[in-house]
Order: C-alpha cells, then sequence, then structure tokens
C-alpha cells in the first residue's frame, strides 16, 4: 500500500481487513482512492477531523415542541451551558465542542435525524431523548450505527420490561418507574389512613409503568388500600375537566398523577378551579419537571411532589448546582428543573470517559474505547456525585417533598426534602420488577 495517498490507507483501515483481502483488485483499490479523494476534499477524512483544535461534534435531540417543550429546552439550555464551561476550560483533549442539534418528535422522524446526525454530520456521540415511545426506537438504532447514545430522560422499556439488557452503545436514564417507587414509599409516611386511591398518567409507557410501580408499592406499606380509579388521557390532551369530575365522584383519599411536563400544571389549575385537594390528598410524581410555574395561587400546600433527579433549592446543594441555578435563573428568567441534571451528567460522563479513555495523552480514543470508559464512571453533576452502572443505566439520587409556600418565589417549593437514591428505589440489573418489589422486607 505503500504508493497509495494517506486518505487512501485511512479508507482502507476504515473498512477493515476485508479490503486488505486479495478478492479485491486494483480496479476495486483505485476506486477506494477516488472515494478517499472525494472525502477528503470535503474534509470527511479521518486524520483532520480528529486533528488537535478540529471541534469534537456531539448531537443532541431534543424536543422542542408541544407539550413536552419546557422539558426538551432546559436539556438543551444545560447541555450549552456546559459546553460553553468546557470551551472556557479548553475543549476536550484541546478540541472545542462543537453542538449539532436535531428535534426530538415521533420516533420515525426522530430516528432519522439521529441517522443524519451520525452519518453526515459525523458526530462523535448523540446526546439527548425523553420520550419512551421514542428511545425505544433510538436504541436498536444506536446499536446498528456503533455510535455512543447517552439518553437524558428515557429507557428502552417496553412496559417495565427491558427490551435491550446488554447494550453496547445505547446508555439510557434511570428506569421509568423510580419517581412512582419512591412515592408509593414516601405516601405512607405523609398521609397516614389513606385506603382509597385514584390515579392519572399520560397513556403511553410512563403512565402505565408509573401507576403500575405506585399500586406494587403501595400495597407493601398499606395491605388493604384500594384502588378505585384510573385514568389514561392521551400525551398532550389540555381539557382534564371530565377527568377531574371522575376523581371527584370517584371520593377517593389521594390521588396520584404522573404528569411530568405542561399538563401538570394545567391540570393543578383545573383541578384548582373546583377545590379538589380541599377534600382529598394529592401525590404528583415529577411535576417537578415543571416547577416554578406550580403557582401559589393554584397549587396548595400539602401535596407530596417529585422533582426527579435534582431540586433546585436544596439546601445541601454543591457550588455547581449555586452557580447554576443563579446563571439559569439570570440567562432565562426562570429556575431550572431535573432534565438540566440529566443533560449535565451525559455531557460531563461524556468527556471525562474520553480522558479516561485516553490515559492521559492527547490520541482520540476509538468510541468503542470511550463506551467502555462510561461503563461505571462517576462523575460531579448538578445534583452532585451521579453514575453509570455496568449496564449502563444511570444511578443518581431522586428529590421529593411536601409543597410549601413558606419561600420567597411565587411558585411552591418543598419541606423538608426526601432524598432517596437509586440504589433503594429502582431494581438491580437483571431483575423483575415486581419480583422485586414483592422481596422488600417491610
Amino acid at each position: 500500500m505503500r504508493h497509495l495517498s494517506q486518505a487512501t490507507r485511512e479508507l482502507l483501515r476504515a473498512h477493515g481487513p476485508r479490503y486488505n483481502s486479495p478478492r479485491y483488485d486494483r480496479r476495486q483499490i483505485l476506486g477506494l482512492a477516488g472515494a478517499a479523494a472525494a472525502a477528503a476534499a470535503l474534509r470527511f477524512d479521518v486524520a483532520p477531523a480528529q486533528a488537535q483544535g478540529e471541534p469534537v461534534k456531539l448531537g443532541v435531540v431534543a424536543i422542542r415542541a408541544g407539550i413536552a417543550a419546557p422539558v426538551g429546552a432546559a436539556g438543551l439550555r444545560a447541555t450549552e451551558w456546559w459546553a460553553e464551561r468546557v470551551n472556557k476550560a479548553g475543549g476536550i483533549l484541546g478540541r472545542p465542542v462543537q453542538l449539532v442539534v436535531e428535534e426530538e418528535s415521533n420516533p420515525k422522524d426522530t430516528v432519522e435525524r439521529y441517522r443524519k446526525l451520525v452519518l453526515q454530520d459525523k458526530v462523535e456521540a448523540v446526546l439527548g431523548g425523553i420520550s419512551t415511545g421514542v428511545t425505544l426506537a433510538l436504541g436498536p438504532v444506536a446499536e446498528d450505527l456503533a455510535t455512543p447514545w447517552l439518553s437524558w430522560d428515557g429507557t428502552t422499556q417496553k412496559g417495565v420490561e427491558e427490551t435491550m439488557p446488554n447494550p453496547k452503545w445505547a446508555f439510557k436514564s434511570v428506569d421509568n418507574e423510580v419517581e412512582a417507587i419512591v412515592a408509593g414509599i414516601l405516601t405512607p409516611k405523609y398521609f397516614k389512613g389513606i385506603k382509597t386511591v385514584a390515579g392519572i398518567g399520560n397513556d403511553y409507557s410512563y403512565g402505565h409503568d408509573c401507576w403500575q410501580s405506585y399500586q406494587a408499592v403501595l400495597k407493601r406499606y398499606v395491605p388493604d388500600v384500594k384502588f378505585v380509579l384510573e385514568l389514561f388521557p392521551k400525551l398532550g390532551v389540555t381539557d382534564f375537566t371530565s377527568h377531574i369530575a371522575a376523581i371527584q365522584q370517584s371520593k377517593a383519599d389521594l390521588l396520584m398523577c404522573s404528569f411530568w411536563s405542561g399538563d401538570a400544571t394545567i391540570i393543578m389549575k383545573q383541578a384548582a378551579a373546583v377545590g379538589l385537594f380541599k377534600t382529598m390528598k394529592g401525590v404528583f410524581t415529577t411535576a417537578g419537571g415543571v416547577h416554578d410555574s406550580l403557582k401559589k395561587e393554584f397549587t396548595p400546600e400539602g401535596l407530596l411532589l417529585g422533582y426527579n433527579t435534582m431540586y433546585f433549592d436544596d439546601p445541601k446543594g454543591g457550588p455547581l448546582l449555586k452557580q447554576f441555578v443563579r446563571e439559569y435563573k439570570a440567562k432565562h428568567n426562570e429556575y431550572p428543573p431535573y432534565e438540566c441534571d440529566h443533560a449535565f451528567f451525559n455531557a460531563e460522563s461524556y468527556k471525562a470517559a474520553v480522558e479516561k479513555a485516553a490515559r492521559g495523552g492527547r490520541q482520540w480514543p476509538e468510541k468503542a474505547a470511550v463506551v467502555k470508559a462510561l461503563e461505571g464512571l462517576e462523575v460531579e453533576s448538578l445534583s452532585g456525585r451521579r453514575s453509570w452502572r455496568e449496564d449502563h443505566v444511570q444511578m443518581c439520587n431522586f428529590y421529593q417533598g411536601i409543597t410549601t409556600h413558606k419561600n420567597s418565589y411565587d411558585f411552591v417549593t418543598i419541606s423538608p426534602v426526601e432524598v432517596v437514591s437509586t440504589k433503594q428505589a429502582m431494581k438491580p440489573a437483571g431483575a423483575k420488577l415486581f419480583d422485586w418489589i414483592n422481596g422488600w422486607k417491610i
């Protein structure tokens, strides 16, 4: 191969040993040489893309339209904040970070945009993914394209069963049901004497998973509890008046709601209009995702409210959280929700994995080496120390507490703040969810 150009030799090596076989004649080799020349002209050649100072492209898939837009926007903002911070400090192995952003929408279109990021934009990794329906579709594509995918908040669970127990390239969020499990643990602590429960959640995997998990956990603590109503409106519905009427008619002691985006604020307003929580208790497992829209005028004190993995007003929060909250508020005039923590953790852990795989050198590591370095890796995130489990699932803390108006904001916060680790509230690798819950010692 000495007579071939550097670009051709790189292309031959990239395509593996099959192009070094005697089966490939001179005409085929020359065809590859032409392809290499074209690639070099377009600056798609392997070596320059990894040269010192050349940007490292990271794909970002974010929801920016519809009812989930507040959550997607928060994740994107945190990723941009991380990139600015990293670039000011010299980049990753001397290469500045360049974000290439695509929209998360329905599974089919998002998969096509994901392919574009990898095949056309030549990103080193893809960050993002919130909806379970989308991430179920992205997981197998990430494996096929052999490029690391770090999901912000989506899993590859179908129901409560994992569809990809041994992924190589896909790194997933915590299991769908963790916040419901935490709420199930805390409900009997704060709401004594609960006998009947109604539930409402979105009619897709997440809503159903949360409701099933919450029931299973609460049953362990309150064996005689009765679940008297379950409602599953479609994601995106904004009129819940008929659902609230049915909840009132059920005369349940408590309502469990797993809404996690703009619909949480909407149902809270509509519930306040008819005084729903004057007659029953409330558990909102994930409504902290839109916390500063939960205004005191319609959000009562005394609800159990979940903030997922980050509580912006954590009294025990570290300097990184305090700096981020301060700068986020100054720039966006609102306080950051949990999706910021997922997004920051994904990006920061990717950077740490690259540096770990490089072993103190400046040579950019292979993608497979980065993946290996991610497994079991722990880094400092906005919420404190977070890690990847060996099976590519996030480990972290969850924050929930009782809503209060005793604060300096125009929206509710929580006091006391309960912190529960995924070591307690997420099934171990390889375990069956309900077998695990039923095996608890209460």
